[in-house]
C-alpha cells in the first residue's frame, strides 16, 4: 500500500497570471505529481520584489499585484514576496527567500506536516530549501535544470552556497546526464543524482500535414522556429543572420525578452524584416501546431540542461539544430532527429542545406522520444521524494 506523502514543491520560476508560460513545465511536473495516489502536495512560488523606487517599475508592479494565495490550474500555490535586490544582490537572494517564507512554511507544516520540500531549481531553490529543511527537521532534494548550475556557479559566492545545499540534501536530480556530468566535475557526488528526464505531453506535440500547417501560416517555403526567451544566452542572433542565406525562407521567433529589440534592428540590416517574425509569448497549447509547422527548430544555446523545446520539436516530427550543450547528444543520435553545430553561423547555414537537402520522415524523427512522457516523468519524481522522505 502507498504511503502518503505530503511535499511542499518550492519553484522561484512558476507561471502566473501576467506570464503563464513562466516556466510551464515546472507547473506540469507539479500537476502529474499531485494527481498522484495518496499525493498531497503544496506550491510555495516566492516573488522577489525590490525596495521603493524599484518596486514602481512595470513589471515588478504586476508582480506585486498577484494574489498572495490561490488555486492555480488545481493546484494550492502560495506566492509569498521577499526582497530582491537587482543585478547585485545574487548571493544573498537564498537567505533572503528563506527569512521570508519561513513563517509562512512553520504555520503550514503545523496544520498538516510536510515530508520532503522539493527545490525545482539547483540556485536559489536550493539554499533555501535547505535553511528551511532544516528549521523543519526533514528532508529536501534539489533539481538541476542548465543555467541555475552553469551560470550561478561561476560566482564564488553562490557556488559555495550551490555546493553546500547539495552536500545537505537527501538526493539530487538532472535533466539530463551531461548536466549529471557537469555536476559532478563541479564537486557534487554523483551516486546522490538521479537522471531525470522532463516530461512531454505525447498527445499534443504530434506530426501534421506540414504543407497545409504552413498554408495556414501564410508560408510557402521553408519555416524555421526558435522557441524560448530572447536573451543573449539563447543566440538567436545567429539564427538571424543565417537567414540572409534562405531568401526563400521564413523565421519565428517564439519568445520574448530583452534582445528583442536588438533582433529586430538586426533583421532590419540585412534586410530580412519581413522573413522574421516576432510572436512574443507564445500560449504553451498553441506550440504544438506551430512547432509541427516547422521544417526546422533551430536553438542553439551557449547552454541547456536538456530544453524542453528541442523534445517538443522532435515530437512534432520536426528535426532540430542545436549546440553542443547540455543534454544534445542524449536526443540527437542520428542524422534523422538533425545536427549538433558549433556557435557560429556558417555552421548553422550548412545544418540548414543538408536538412532541407534530404528531409526526414517525420514519423521517424517522432520515434525518437517515445521514451518522453509526463507519466514517466511523475512515476520517477515521486518515487524519488518518497524515498527522500523515508516512506519506501
Amino acid at each position: 500500500m502507498t504511503q502518503p506523502l505530503h511535499i511542499l514543491t518550492l519553484s522561484t520560476l512558476f507561471p502566473n497570471a501576467g506570464a503563464p508560460n513562466f516556466g510551464i513545465f515546472v507547473e506540469r511536473q507539479t500537476a502529474e505529481l499531485a494527481g498522484r495516489t495518496a499525493t498531497s502536495l503544496t506550491v510555495i512560488n516566492p516573488i522577489g520584489i525590490p525596495p521603493w523606487p524599484l518596486n514602481k517599475i512595470g513589471q515588478y508592479r504586476a508582480l506585486n499585484a498577484l494574489p498572495e494565495h490561490e488555486e492555480w490550474h488545481g493546484l494550492d500555490i502560495y506566492r509569498p514576496r521577499f526582497k530582491l535586490i537587482p543585478k547585485i544582490g545574487g548571493a544573498g537572494n537564498p537567505r533572503r527567500i528563506a527569512d521570508a517564507l519561513l513563517p509562512l512554511i512553520k504555520e503550514l507544516h503545523e496544520k498538516a506536516p510536510f515530508d520532503v520540500i522539493d527545490a525545482e531549481f539547483f540556485y536559489p531553490d536550493g539554499p533555501a530549501a535547505m535553511r528551511l529543511a532544516a528549521a523543519l527537521g526533514i528532508s529536501f532534494t534539489i533539481k538541476a535544470r542548465g543555467a541555475d548550475i552553469h551560470h550561478w556557479s561561476s560566482d564564488p559566492k553562490c557556488r559555495d552556497q550551490i555546493l553546500q545545499a547539495a552536500r545537505k540534501a537527501t538526493a539530487l536530480l538532472a535533466v539530463s546526464e551531461a548536466l549529471k556530468q557537469d555536476m559532478i566535475a563541479l564537486g557534487m557526488d554523483g551516486g546522490k543524482i538521479t537522471v531525470h528526464y522532463t516530461g512531454l505531453d505525447q498527445n499534443k506535440f504530434i506530426p501534421v500535414d506540414r504543407n497545409a500547417a504552413k498554408r495556414a501560416l501564410r508560408v510557402s517555403g521553408p519555416l524555421f522556429i526558435t522557441t524560448g526567451a530572447l536573451i543573449k544566452r539563447k543566440n538567436q542572433d545567429l539564427v538571424i543572420r543565417a537567414m540572409a542565406s534562405f531568401p526563400d525562407a521564413q523565421l519565428v521567433l517564439a519568445g520574448k525578452g530583452e534582445e528583442e529589440q536588438n533582433y529586430r534592428t538586426l533583421a532590419k540590416q540585412l534586410g530580412i524584416s519581413d522573413r522574421i517574425r516576432f510572436l512574443g509569448s507564445v500560449p504553451h497549447d498553441q506550440l504544438p501546431q506551430l512547432t509541427a509547422a516547422a521544417d526546422i527548430a533551430i536553438l542553439v544555446s551557449k547552454s541547456e540542461g536538456l530544453a524542453n523545446a528541442w523534445v517538443e520539436a522532435l515530437a512534432c516530427g520536426t528535426p532540430v539544430i542545436i549546440s553542443e550543450a547540455g543534454g544534445a547528444r542524449e536526443l540527437v543520435t542520428s542524422p534523422v532527429t538533425g545536427r549538433i553545430v558549433d556557435q557560429n553561423v556558417e555552421a548553422i547555414i550548412t545544418a540548414i542545406k543538408a536538412i532541407l537537402k534530404q528531409p526526414p520522415e517525420q514519423e521517424m524523427v517522432r520515434s525518437s522520444v517515445n521514451r518522453f512522457s509526463w507519466k514517466n516523468n511523475g512515476d520517477q519524481l515521486r518515487t524519488i521524494l518518497a524515498k527522500a522522505a523515508g516512506k519506501i
